[in-house]
């Protein structure tokens, strides 16, 4: 006679499912180990009962002799349970970074690159990695969201992630998978101590329970609660950034400011999740806030992980790192739709002699409507054009006349007397 499936557990997953809509599938991240395993096995009766569509993704990092064990231990799983696997074989580069950062940015890239947007991706976290994380996050001197911990819920990158089980101790899933005779592959690496988590987990979590039986569910609490506050600062932030706001990725730096530091920081922090962007390191941001002053002629520039802020006339600008341009011109017929190392170019102009198009390059006059011939330098000058956008602009020349002036796709800032550029709608 089969054990009866434990209710607390299956309540968990049907109130998430409730949380999907409808037509959507679910996703279990299954890495072969317990809590994934027991995951999906409970999953696939949820889904089953309520005729939801329900698959699996395992991805294989190559990082260890037993990853191929761990990939057969999936598909079998799979099998039996009738749930289709994806699985995703990745590269961890960990140049730069640890491998367990590097790990998780592998894993969450073949996230977004295999699960369809709108989908919902089930994840096997529970109460006592929380604890385990808020301990990392507070031994790193970290704020009030990585003392958040890991949230129950996560919007990313047009995926629903969900972890159902963070109220779960880890003792009552073992206790759970043994009961339903489950199996799974047990992972070497969880026994290494070199390793920030497993050394928190084997070493410091026993000591403090055997003090405070109730370390894990106190810890996890108390992410709990930092995440509520987190949530109410990035509310309180996401309304006093519109305030400040003035265009696309871009802030009034004159008004940012005159708030507190600590105002400040939060804001920028906002702003850069709002982006999309990563948060700025603490040095960086510091460096970033002590120049929010500078006079309107001065360019500041600050980089971290891919971004760059920049400060221009009393204004914070936040945009990932621009690549280089490579040498580049090339002969245009007036049609839209040319490609250019910029996209393509959404501009069309009547001609009947083949137009050439390069970079702007300095020295160049246009013979303005009314206005007569006029320096580009100046008229870029006088423009509100940030100077590292005015190199990476396209001038069109007629013979040796430049006759216009685009900033891809479609922007026509400039053209001559006579021409007639038509900016085309991208369909």
């Amino acid at each position: 006679m089969a054990p009866p499936l434990p209710k607390p557990l299956l309540r968990l997953l049907n109130d998430a499912l409730a949380e999907t809509p409808p037509g959507r599938t679910v996703w279990v991240a299954l890495s072969g180990g317990l809590d994934s395993s027991l995951l999906l096995t409970l999953a696939a009766h949820v889904c089953q009962a309520a005729g939801r569509p329900l698959r699996a993704i395992h991805i294989n990092h190559g990082l260890q002799a037993a990853a191929s064990a761990f990939e057969t231990r999936c598909r079998l799983l799979c099998d039996n349970l009738s749930v289709p696997l994806t699985v995703a074989h990745v590269v961890v580069d960990s140049q730069g970074k640890g491998v367990e950062g590097a790990a998780r940015q592998a894993r969450y890239g073949a996230f977004k690159q295999s699960i369809p947007h709108g989908d919902t991706l089930w994840l096997a976290q529970h109460q006592d990695d929380q604890a385990e994380t808020l301990l990392l996050a507070a031994l790193r001197g970290s704020g009030i969201r990585g003392l958040a911990g890991m949230p129950y819920r996560r919007y990313w990158q047009g995926l629903t992630l969900l972890r159902p089980w963070l109220s779960i101790s880890r003792r009552t899933l073992a206790e759970t998978a043994k009961e339903l005779a489950l199996e799974w592959c047990e992972d070497p690496t969880n026994l290494d101590a070199s390793l920030d988590r497993n050394r928190l987990r084997h070493y410091v979590m026993p000591q403090l329970q055997a003090r405070w039986p109730s370390t894990a569910s106190s810890l996890a609490k108390s992410a709990q609660h930092a995440g509520e506050a987190d949530q109410l600062l990035e509310e309180y932030a996401a309304g006093e950034l519109a305030s400040l706001s003035v265009g696309d990725s871009c802030l009034n730096a004159a008004a940012l400011n005159q708030r507190s530091p600590p105002r400040q920081r939060l804001l920028v922090r906002t702003f850069c999740q709002q982006l999309g962007l990563p948060t700025p390191p603490q040095k960086r941001l510091e460096s970033l806030l002590a120049q929010l002053a500078v006079s309107s002629d001065a360019q500041v520039k600050v980089v971290w992980e891919g971004v760059e802020a920049r400060v221009w006339r009393q204004r914070l600008y936040l945009m990932t790192i621009l690549p280089p341009l490579p040498d580049w011109e090339t002969v245009w017929d007036g049609q839209p739709g040319l490609s250019t190392p910029l996209g393509k170019l959404m501009v069309s102009i009547p001609t009947s002699r083949p137009l050439m198009l390069r970079w702007r390059q300095g020295g160049e006059v246009i013979d303005l409507p009314g206005r007569g011939r006029r320096d580009l330098k100046r008229l870029l000058q006088e423009s509100e054009l940030p100077p590292w956008e005015r190199q990476r602009l396209i001038v069109v020349l007629e013979g040796e006349a430049c006759v216009g002036v685009i900033q891809p796709p479609d922007q026509v800032l400039w053209q001559a007397a006579g021409s007639r550029f038509v900016a085309t709608p991208v369909r």
